[in-house]
């Protein structure tokens, strides 16, 4: 190994710095050509990673804007078949309402005949009865037919010829 002096140490670091132009100009240089062989390498391949950036960066907006515009039509859908669904919901209801009047009416309607039905049936059994009990004991021919006359006409007669209490 070379052994170095101190005073050759010296001399090295200040003839280096004594020329601190032309080391940054060789480190310019030395730079400049790193740039200009990475320019000539992506024109050579055709390839920019910036570029690429750029269009996919673009790409991924377009699609984001599509997928809201998708979003916002497809909410705007639902909002519309929601509010149709509700105004058919509510004419259903309607209906319904009106069914239940009708029904309820009906209803009574039905109870009132039947009760009107129940009374003429006691009333047409009651009028059986009576003239059941009545036949028998009539004699039957002509002389129970004038018998009923007679006893008709008497009835009417008391009847229209109410005795007045001012005679007695």
């Amino acid at each position: 190994m070379i052994e170095m002096t101190p005073d050759a140490r010296t001399n090295g670091i200040a003839r280096i710095g004594s020329q601190p132009i032309a080391l940054a100009a060789g480190a310019l240089i030395v730079i400049l050509l790193g740039v200009g062989s990475i320019t000539l390498w992506r024109a050579y391949t055709g390839t920019s990673p910036e570029a690429d950036r750029v269009v996919a960066s673009r790409q991924l907006q377009v699609r984001t804007a599509q997928a809201s515009e998708q979003l916002v039509e497809k909410t705007r859908g639902l909002e519309v078949t929601q509010q149709e669904s509700i105004d058919q919901l509510q004419v259903v209801q309607d209906q319904l309402q009106t069914v239940r009047r009708l029904l309820a009416a009906q209803q009574a309607d039905n109870k009132r005949l039947s009760e009107q039905v129940s009374a003429l049936t006691e009333a047409v059994d009651g009028l059986r009865q009576s003239f059941a009990s009545v036949q028998p004991s009539e004699p039957s021919g002509p002389v129970a037919r004038n018998r009923s006359i007679r006893i008709r006409s008497h009835a009417m007669k008391n009847v229209h010829h109410k005795p007045s209490k001012s005679r007695s």
